[in-house]
């Protein structure tokens, strides 16, 4: 039977994953190597489905909180705006 050259990898150690995740918490080196382990065919599978998982959290996250900024700064706006008087802009 073949066996994947994946499957005969040993796993990640406790230590590699604590490492890993320590990296990913700087601000944009976490963020790039989480790129480069989500891309690297190098990389253990188990790290890169990871990396790739973390990378879809990350997004979601990233929308959530534009969103919910868009919202407030378009509320603030429009509320300000009914406060001008806008014939003496001019």
């Amino acid at each position: 039977m073949n066996i994947p050259p994946e499957f005969k990898k040993p796993p990640l150690s406790l230590g590699d994953w604590v490492i890993s995740v320590l990296v990913t918490k700087i601000p944009l080196i976490g963020f790039i190597m989480l790129i480069v382990w989500a891309v690297d065919t190098n990389t253990d599978p188990n790290k890169a489905n990871w990396a790739k998982a973390e990378l879809i959290i990350k997004l979601i996250g990233f929308l959530i909180v534009l969103l919910f900024i868009s919202i407030i700064g378009f509320g603030v706006f429009t509320n300000f705006a009914e406060d001008i008087d806008w014939n003496q802009i001019n």
